[in-house]
């Protein structure tokens, strides 16, 4: 069975809105801060969001602050990842990881388990 299983990711236009979710089949999920990266072709692996176990403390990179929401349902096992206002910048494959640490942020070091992604296109 696969661990962490991202879907909601399309095509949309400039400036739309898209809902990421990530449904872990994790027993104890409560038990792991979240984040999501993605990887756009040519580039590197890089941190979006992160999440802590209760859902009351969230961190984003610069590039997606006041754009992006993270979020989780401890009761769904599932994180999520609100997009607004999106660019074509914001193109790219989008995972879904859990933190082996007590906390989420950036590091990739951070996360021992990943999604396979789901795609987002931002059309210009």
């Amino acid at each position: 069975q696969v661990p962490l299983v991202e879907s909601g990711g399309g095509l949309v236009q400039t400036g739309g809105s898209l809902q990421l979710s990530c449904a872990a089949s994790l027993r104890t999920f409560s038990s792991y801060p979240m984040g999501w990266f993605r990887q756009a072709p040519g580039k590197e692996r890089e941190f979006v969001a992160s999440i802590n176990k209760s859902g009351g403390s969230t961190t984003y990179a610069d590039s997606v602050k006041g754009r992006f929401t993270i979020s989780r349902d401890n009761a769904k096992n599932t994180v999520y990842l609100e997009m607004n206002s999106l660019k074509p910048e914001d193109t790219a494959i989008y995972y879904c990881a859990r933190s082996r640490l007590q906390y989420g942020g950036g590091p990739k070091t951070g996360y021992d388990m990943w999604g396979q992604g789901t795609q987002v296109t931002v059309s210009s």
